[in-house]
């Protein structure tokens, strides 16, 4: 659901391009089959992309396309990696943060639970 403000924008937006109307639908299809899980929908949307004038969407769905059962496996299980993601994105922003002002072990001090027999 759009907030009052994206309205003000989208609305003029799609009068100005009414292809962008096509685009948009194509895009919140996606999101639906990820959002309820509709794998059986997968392959008619892939088509259907690959059809349209769009190119970066339709190179997007041939790529979707190559690994077809990887991708409905991720649709279909309720499975992610998010927190995995969540973990590596907060090690990243440390090591930037720390970059060339302490060595491995300060590091490690951040990173790690704090155990008393490794100091």
């Amino acid at each position: 659901m759009l907030s009052g403000a994206q309205i003000r924008h989208v609305e003029p937006f799609l009068r100005l391009c009414p292809e962008a109307h096509r685009l948009r639908k194509l895009v919140l299809q996606f999101r639906g089959m990820l959002r309820w899980q509709k794998v059986d929908k997968l392959a008619g949307w892939i088509d259907e992309l690959v059809a349209s004038k769009f190119l970066f969407v339709g190179q997007f769905a041939k790529t979707l396309r190559r690994d077809i059962e990887v991708v409905r496996m991720a649709i279909s299980t309720r499975w992610n990696n998010g927190p995995l993601e969540g973990q590596v994105n907060r090690l990243k922003t440390l090591k930037r943060q720390m970059y060339g002002r302490a060595g491995f072990e300060l590091l490690r001090a951040r990173v790690l639970p704090w155990d008393p027999c490794h100091t």
